[in-house]
């Protein structure tokens, strides 16, 4: 009995002191942990040098990279005209990053060293260090290829290619062209993969794309092709098209035509086989795009923008069933309370939010070419309103433009009209804040063509 009482007592103190001492415990003050520092990423800006007409961009392509901190920087200044690596390419370079911007991924176009693949190391200022071996593509694809980088994690590099054939029945009567007809045109297209890691040729695939019997008949056809893009399941590559148009009766060109919905050519991935073309109701015009990745993959669709439609540039979405949602209507035109956007070149963020770069009929004749403006789009609620805090001016030439640098929800671009200074810009695209960044010195006809 006594002990029993005993053993009762001590099990009360010892439960009274271990909640005296936690209450000593927690109120003691406590040390929050130091944030992890936001890890820095490398901005490489683009710029390309006058040639023979200002904003031509042909007098070559120089780069010089800088952390994001200095790009978000208004007192920083650059000069890569005169202080930048000079990419290999006898006309502007078709440029590529990697993910995380430590890494320059370059195919010279056209020249005798057209088609040549290399990538550099980015070490800032205008250090690019050379690194794997250089390879060409130009057996596959020529000296002038159309290539973009795939979003497969820096794995995969696509470049493309269309040559055209009329196909003429003589009628029986070689030596009377007279008698000859039009029959179609054949778009032959070439397709190589490219083992960015290892700089090798991974597949290569040639094939004839027709269209309906009934376009081909009219003298319509596939006349260039651009801008690779995977599907979410990484199982198919969507390439955008350009459709050109013969008058049948002639085999001349045919610029009056009707503009038929917008295509995109589909192939099996990695093996480049069974292509398929698929058309838009919504979206006319063409969906090759210029210089910029012209479709990317988001929340399991591709959206692709196009170009020359008749409305006004569309956002198009493909599905994962790898056919066009004609439910998905954003038209720019709309949207922005404008009258013949044209898509220049644009990129979305992880959140669905994109910058795109435009024109439209109200654009200033600049030195160059139509004035450019940027304007922000949310692809969930179809909206896009322009970028009112960057500033904007008559030579503000956007048609060459490459490279936005997506970092989280920012996206970085640059703005200088062709042969005067300008800034880095970074939008927010959750918040619409835009912060004007580090001043980029510019020369006479020269202009800058993005961030990577």
């Amino acid at each position: 009995m006594i002990k029993t009482i005993l053993n009762n007592k001590t099990l009360a103190l010892l439960l009274t002191f271990g909640l005296l001492n936690a209450c000593t415990t927690n109120d003691e003050p406590v040390v929050e942990p130091e944030p992890e520092p936001e890890e820095s990423r490398w901005i490489t800006v683009a710029a390309a040098k006058m040639g023979e007409n200002p904003g031509d961009g042909n007098g070559g392509t120089l780069i010089y990279s800088i952390s994001s901190e200095d790009a978000k920087n208004p007192n920083f200044s650059i000069d890569p005209f005169n202080n930048g690596f000079i990419a290999p390419s006898n006309r502007t370079a078709r440029l590529q990053s990697s993910e995380d911007g430590k890494t320059i991924f370059n195919i010279s176009y056209a020249g005798d060293t057209g088609g040549n693949y290399t990538k550099y190391t980015v070490e800032g200022g205008q250090t690019f260090t050379p690194t794997g071996s250089p390879v060409s593509i130009a057996p596959y694809v020529g000296s002038a290829p159309r290539w973009i980088k795939l979003f497969d994690g820096d794995q995969t590099g696509a470049a493309v290619y269309v040559s055209n054939e009329h196909e003429i029945n003589d009628n029986g009567t070689p030596d009377d062209a007279s008698d000859d007809t039009y029959v179609r045109t054949d778009a032959k297209i070439g397709v190589v993969t490219l083992d960015l890691v290892n700089s090798a040729i991974k597949e290569f695939q040639e094939h004839s794309v027709p269209l309906t019997a009934q376009e081909e008949a009219n003298g319509y056809y596939i006349s260039r092709i651009d801008m690779p893009t995977l599907n979410a399941a990484g199982n198919k590559l969507y390439i955008g098209a350009r459709l050109s148009k013969v008058d049948p009766a002639t085999a001349e060109s045919d610029g009056n035509g009707e503009i038929l919905g917008s295509k995109t050519i589909i192939l099996d991935y990695p093996s480049l086989l069974n292509p398929t073309v698929i058309t838009s109701t919504v979206g006319h015009g063409n969906t090759n795009g210029y210089r910029s990745i012209n479709a990317f993959e988001y929340n399991g669709s591709v959206y692709q923008a196009n170009q020359s439609d008749p409305e006004g540039s569309h956002i198009l979405k493909i599905n994962a069933n790898n056919e066009y949602d004609n439910s998905y209507d954003f038209n720019l035109d709309d949207a922005l309370g404008i009258e013949g956007a044209y898509v220049l070149a644009w990129r979305p963020a992880a959140n669905g939010k994109a910058v795109v770069a435009y024109r439209h009929n109200g654009s200033a004749d600049g030195v160059a070419g139509a004035q450019g403006f940027f304007a922000l789009v949310d692809l969930n609620t179809k909206t896009a309103q322009k970028i009112d805090a960057i500033p904007y001016d008559p030579d503000f030439y956007l048609f060459q433009y490459q490279g936005f640098v997506v970092d989280g929800n920012e996206i970085y671009l640059t703005q200088a009209a062709v042969g005067q200074n300008g800034n880095i810009y970074v939008v927010n695209t959750e918040s619409g804040e835009v912060t004007k960044g580090a001043q980029l010195v510019n020369i006479a006809g020269s202009h800058f063509i993005g961030v990577f």
